[in-house]
């Protein structure tokens, strides 16, 4: 079974990455752009009977910071 993790900031934790990104749009003339922020995409291929008790622990332990993270699984 292929996953697809989506991991961003939570609102209110700063994005430098995105703000980095938003100057370099607006440095190259794109108009327009409000607000960016950044994210990560992690791809798993896991064993059928992987159960969701066990992808949200690895995501809690592993693939995001819960603190300042929130991830969302997408069956893929």
């Amino acid at each position: 079974m292929k996953l697809r993790i989506f991991v961003t900031l939570k609102n209110g934790v700063l994005d430098p990455q995105g703000k980095a990104i938003h100057k370099a749009l607006d440095g190259l003339g794109f108009a327009g752009i409000n607000d960016v922020r950044a994210g990560k995409l992690i791809e798993l291929d896991v064993d059928d009977g992987t159960t969701d008790a066990s992808i949200d622990e690895m995501c809690r332990k592993l693939l995001a910071n819960t603190v300042i993270e929130n991830y969302r699984v997408e069956r893929a």
